[in-house]
């Protein structure tokens, strides 16, 4: 008897001008927001929404190769487009997952943050609702170190 496969995911990203582009492989894990002081210097903003992919199912597919990598911590890096400067992703040395900023993936179906890094430090005008985690019953929120 032949057991039915399933395919993986697919999902791919992207700079904004295209010159670093790649592809994902698998579920999402983690989708959440983070205001640590890292993300909200790189991004501008008052928090950056990431989502975690294994590391070994991302594959860089575009002209620009891979990104150009920044330590915004001495195990914590962070690649962006040399070209336009769009952050694309964050890793940590020796794990199994890397991060990647859920607004350059083309398809963000499922993609809703269901935690909130560093919540305690936002921006006290910041109100966020976040989405049911389908994982856990207590929804998130926890400070977790930076992505």
């Amino acid at each position: 008897m032949t057991r039915p496969t399933s395919t993986p995911e697919v999902r791919t990203g992207r700079c904004q001008c295209g010159n670093i582009t790649y592809k994902v492989t698998g579920a999402p894990d983690d989708p959440h927001l983070c205001s640590c002081e890292h993300c909200t210097l790189i991004s501008g903003s008052p928090a950056m929404a990431w989502v975690g992919f294994r590391r070994e199912e991302l594959t860089w597919t575009g002209p620009g190769g891979e990104p150009t990598w920044f330590a915004t911590w001495p195990t914590l890096h962070r690649g962006f487009c040399p070209r336009c400067g769009t952050h694309l992703v964050s890793v940590a040395d020796n794990s199994v997952v890397i991060m990647v900023t859920s607004f350059s993936l083309i398809e963000q179906h499922g993609l809703e943050p269901v935690g909130h890094s560093f919540r305690q430090v936002a921006v006290p005008w910041m109100a966020i609702t976040l989405a049911p985690d389908r994982c856990t019953s207590n929804g998130g929120g926890a400070a977790s170190p930076p992505v």
